[in-house]
């Protein structure tokens, strides 16, 4: 019985491969005789699978240089923003509102005051942008490792356009971050929330406007100032 399928199994291999031989001599008689018209229809598609290959290759090597290049140049942003902010760093808290007074002058804005002084109710800045919207400022010169409590936010928030009738609040800080409390309230009462790295940004040049609508994550705010 073993031996009989045995054999069975051999004559089977034997078919098989007698049928594999059959087929490929039939397919290489087909393509002797077809192959004038089969010629041009395989080298159109490994060209085309040739150039794909070499594009998708190209477009892999492209999108990890524009990648890379955009980390290096977010990495040396950050660093300049930095090395700038160390002189910010060394300023007293009255020469921060004076310096912070002269970036919005820098950016077109008119009769600017500084208070400098305590009992200001907030208001350590005000002036106008150039469309004639009040601006009121609280500059606060903190450690940057420091946050900006909710308490700090809640006391310009009830003065800022209450007491002073600001059209365009900027919260002005040293440090890197605020809580998330003063942050939410920021939002809420559509206050700019402008931390370290948005500050550094602004010394670097960026314009006041363009900061007017970010909060302190660097995100837009749910509604925009009055015009």
């Amino acid at each position: 019985m073993a031996a009989r399928r045995r054999r069975l199994r051999k004559r089977t291999r034997s078919q098989v491969q007698g049928w594999g031989i059959v087929t490929a001599l039939a397919a290489a008689v087909w393509l002797a005789g077809n192959w004038a018209t089969l010629w041009p229809i395989l080298l159109t598609v490994f060209t085309t699978s040739t150039v794909g290959a070499a594009g998708w290759m190209l477009w892999r090597a492209h999108h990890r240089a524009v990648g890379q290049d955009r980390q290096w140049r977010a990495q040396e942003e950050a660093k300049a923003r930095e090395l700038s902010m160390t002189e910010v760093d060394a300023l007293s808290w009255q020469d921060f509102e004076r310096y912070v007074a002269d970036l919005c002058r820098r950016d077109g804005c008119s009769g600017v005051v500084v208070s400098g002084r305590s009992g200001d109710l907030g208001a350590d800045v005000v002036g106008y942008l150039a469309d004639g919207r009040k601006l009121v400022i609280q500059c606060k010169k903190y450690a940057p490792q420091r946050s900006v409590s909710s308490h700090d936010m809640q006391k310009f928030v009830g003065t800022a356009r209450p007491e002073h009738g600001a059209d365009v609040a900027l919260f002005v800080t040293t440090c890197r971050s605020f809580t998330r409390d003063a942050q939410g309230l920021a939002l809420r009462q559509d206050i700019a929330a402008v931390h370290r790295d948005l500050l550094g940004a602004w010394v670097k040049g960026a314009h006041l406007e363009t900061l007017i609508p970010l909060n302190g994550r660097g995100n837009g705010t749910t509604r925009r100032a009055p015009a």
